[in-house]
């Protein structure tokens, strides 16, 4: 009797296999709807679910620094096409102006026009008159080249100056679409992490929510003064720090009635009459660079390898910071999270 083959099995390929693959889907999709067994979420502990809250919280703080520098880049790239379609502007003003001159200088040539200069001298009852008349007829000649040659170079700026209009207005639109792409990546990071917080129970979500007490961050608190600051502008930026406690974050907000982290950095030195750069990752190069051993109230220190993070120090290893989203501007200890540097804005 003939031993009966195993019959080889054929991949299937091409069309023939995107069909296969979509009754496939289909099939599991009528499965799971039928109460067929389905792969259940991976249950986290509450210290994974926070841990991973805490991920992306920090996350969503990266993408929020780099949407600030978007913004501050878009600021600039408007600001500075405005400028140019204003220059613009005036200059086609003054083109105009010197057109129009010219048309009636080209006018009144015209009008008086036609005959040779030694002709008109010649019928001319009055010689001296007319003598008088063609030295300034030669005047108004070079008058003419000169206008002429002016009216060229403002035409030649013109077109330059709407060059480089174009050019920042296809810059703005590029900003334009980098804001974009951040705030989707903060708030589907946001989207997640309250996901995840509804994972966990009322005592334990507690440290996330706005009471600015316990969390992420460590406790807050309430304090004045400003001991030990270097300067009066110093502080000045720690009074203002102060006063801002129990204000919202909001990402992207600069005050005054609420901040995000560098926001609130900034805000708090250009109270003191010091001009910061929007972002952490550009404020940390801000003036002088201070070891941790060496602070001092009003200094700005930083978190995080990416430097994602900024606070304001107030003195006694604490410091007044704009915490994340849900949150409020609050004091806190600097040891809760990874210390990436601190600067003395100058």
């Amino acid at each position: 009797m003939a031993a009966h083959r195993k019959r080889k099995q054929r991949r299937l390929t091409g069309p023939a296999g995107r069909t296969a693959l979509t009754l496939a889907l289909a099939g599991a999709a009528t499965a799971t709807a039928s109460g067929a067994p389905a792969h259940a979420e991976p249950q986290l502990t509450p210290a994974q679910v926070k841990a991973e809250i805490d991920s992306l919280y920090e996350q969503a703080e990266v993408a929020t620094e780099r949407y600030n520098g978007a913004k501050e880049k878009a600021d600039e790239a408007r600001a500075s096409l405005a400028r140019l379609r204003d220059e613009a502007t005036r200059r086609t003003d003054r083109l105009n102006v010197s057109r129009n001159a010219l048309g009636s200088i080209a006018t009144a040539q015209y009008r008086t026009g036609g005959l040779d200069p030694a002709v008109q001298l010649a019928l001319s009852s009055r010689p001296d008159d007319f003598l008088e008349r063609a030295g300034l007829a030669e005047r108004a000649g070079a008058r003419q080249a000169t206008m002429a040659a002016g009216i060229r170079k403002e035409l030649a700026a013109i077109a330059q100056l709407r060059s480089r209009a174009d050019g920042r207005l296809d810059e703005l639109g590029a900003r334009r679409s980098e804001l974009a792409r951040h705030k989707s990546a903060i708030e589907a990071k946001l989207d997640s992490a309250r996901r995840l917080l509804d994972r966990l129970d009322p005592a334990q979500r507690a440290g996330y929510g706005e009471d600015g007490e316990t969390g992420l961050y460590g406790p807050g608190g309430a304090a004045s003064g400003a001991v030990g600051a270097p300067d009066s502008r110093a502080a000045a930026a720690v009074a203002f720090a102060y006063g801002a406690i129990g204000k919202p974050y909001v990402w992207g907000a600069t005050g005054p009635g609420s901040f995000d982290c560098s926001g609130l950095t900034q805000a708090a030195w250009r109270a003191a009459g010091v001009s910061l750069p929007r972002t952490t990752y550009t404020q940390i190069n801000a003036g002088q660079r201070v070891t941790r051993d060496r602070l001092a109230p009003g200094d700005l220190v930083f978190f995080f390898s990416g430097v994602s993070h900024v606070g304001i120090y107030v003195g006694g290893g604490q410091m007044i910071h704009a915490p994340r989203p849900g949150s409020a501007v609050r004091l806190a200890p600097i040891d809760q999270m990874p210390f990436a540097g601190a600067a003395r804005p100058a």
